[in-house]
């Protein structure tokens, strides 16, 4: 079961639907009735600090060097 935001094309109420994957995604609202489509939103993960981006550069040797043992 995956939890998907709803927004209700009728009165704009956003809810929460608890389905399985792969379901129909549209749903109605338990509000007015009316129709509401699947909703999506930004993440709420963050990805900071050391090993998350290409630029990072790790302490001690790298992984270009110890490869290049010739």
């Amino acid at each position: 079961m995956v939890l998907y935001d709803y927004k209700c094309e009728s009165c704009g109420n956003e809810f929460e639907l608890e389905l399985p994957m792969g379901s129909h995604p549209t749903a109605p609202c338990p509000k007015c009735g009316g129709q509401a489509e699947r909703h999506f939103s930004p993440s709420g993960i963050v990805l900071a600090g050391s090993g998350f981006y290409n630029t990072d550069q790790r302490g001690g040797s790298s992984a270009t060097s110890a490869t290049s043992g010739k």
